[in-house]
């Protein structure tokens, strides 16, 4: 059995793009999980974590392990605390965004169903995003015309 403490600092990636700073840890790679995928991150002041999106194949969870994050839904915004969990339902319903309006990083820890593959829609851009049954990004576009099915096909 492993473990993994979320009061630690072991991080794996770091994102030091301005209006995105934030750390990541895989923290599911690090207890061995195969059928549910949790990160952990770490949100500095004034940043946000991720687009405003949604993925089609995959439910999240969000749990609030430090500090008071802002969440944005399609419900709007609201201020979260120490100790909620909200979970991020497949499709446009469970579209999210979460922001640091603080003065301190907060954390969060982020739980996923892995099913692969998984189509993410980037709701703020136009943006569409799909992911192999491996993993590996193999489109990320704004759509242009539906094709006919038979198009380029002769």
């Amino acid at each position: 059995m492993k473990i993994f403490n979320l009061n630690g600092d072991e991080w794996d990636r770091t994102e030091e793009r301005e209006g995105w700073r934030s750390k990541d840890a895989w923290v599911g790679a690090k207890i061995g999980s195969e059928l549910i995928g949790g990160s952990m991150y770490e949100l500095e002041p004034g940043d946000r974590l991720w687009p405003y999106h949604t993925h089609h194949a995959n439910e999240e969870w969000l749990l609030v392990v430090r500090g008071a994050p802002t969440l944005r839904s399609p419900e709007g915004e609201q201020d979260l605390k120490e100790g909620d969990v909200v979970c991020f339902p497949r499709g446009k319903d469970g579209a999210h965004q979460v922001s640091n309006r603080t003065d301190s990083p907060i954390r969060v820890l982020m739980l996923s169903s892995l099913i692969a593959p998984d189509v993410i829609e980037y709701l703020d851009s136009g943006k569409i995003g799909a992911r192999s049954v491996a993993g590996e990004r193999i489109l990320l576009s704004r759509p242009g015309p539906i094709l006919d099915y038979w198009d380029g096909e002769d």
